[in-house]
C-alpha cells in the first residue's frame, strides 16, 4: 500500500491538531429496519511536516472520529518542506484517485479541493498547487495524496546525495 519509502515518526514526542475530513453515515438492513453506524476519516499533523491520516467506524459519531483520531496516530509520515512549500511537483495515486501537487510561490496560499486541503495544511505546507483528477471519494483523495507526499525527496538529501550545495540542486 503506502507504506514502502515512508519515514515514520512516533506519535507521543509531538503535539497534533486533528481534523475530520468526511463523516460517512452507514446503513445495514435488518430485520426491524436500518441499523446506522457512521465512518469518520480524519488526518492528524503538527503544522511542521509531520501528518497522519485515520479510519473510524462506530455506533457514535464523537466515537468513530476518536477511532479516527487513533489510527491517524498510528500511521504518521514525514513530509519534506521547502519555504513553506513542496520541494517539487509530484503525481499520486491510490485506486481511481490521482493527484498532482505543485510547488508554488510565497503568498500563494493552498489550492486544493477539501480533501487534499487538510492533509496539506495539517503538514503546514502553506503554498502549494493541487489538482485532483479522477476519483473525487474523499478516502482515495486522502490516500492518494499521503502516495504523492511520501514519493517526495527532500532537497537536501538530494543535495548530499549528488554531492553538490543546495542552489546547485534548484537552480541546475
Amino acid at each position: 500500500m503506502l507504506k514502502n519509502n515512508i519515514r515514520s515518526v512516533k506519535a507521543s514526542e509531538i503535539e497534533l491538531k486533528e481534523k475530520v475530513v468526511a463523516i460517512n453515515r452507514v446503513a445495514k438492513v435488518v430485520k426491524g429496519g436500518r441499523r446506522f453506524s457512521f465512518a469518520a476519516i480524519v488526518v492528524v499533523g503538527d503544522g511542521n511536516g509531520v501528518v497522519g491520516y485515520g479510519l473510524g467506524k462506530a455506533n457514535e459519531v464523537t466515537d468513530a472520529i476518536a477511532k479516527g483520531i487513533d489510527d491517524a496516530k498510528k500511521n504518521l509520515v514525514k513530509v519534506p518542506i521547502y519555504h513553506s512549500t513542496v520541494p517539487h511537483p509530484m503525481e499520486g495515486k491510490y485506486s481511481g484517485g490521482f493527484v498532482l501537487i505543485k510547488p508554488a510561490a510565497a503568498g500563494t496560499g493552498v489550492i486544493a479541493g477539501g480533501a487534499m486541503r487538510a492533509v496539506l495544511e495539517s503538514a503546514g505546507i502553506k503554498d502549494v498547487l493541487c489538482k485532483s483528477k479522477g476519483s473525487s471519494n474523499p478516502h482515495n483523495v486522502v490516500k492518494a495524496t499521503f502516495d504523492a507526499l511520501s514519493k517526495m525527496r527532500d532537497p537536501l538529501a538530494v543535495a548530499q546525495q549528488r554531492g553538490v550545495n543546495l542552489q546547485k540542486v534548484f537552480n541546475g
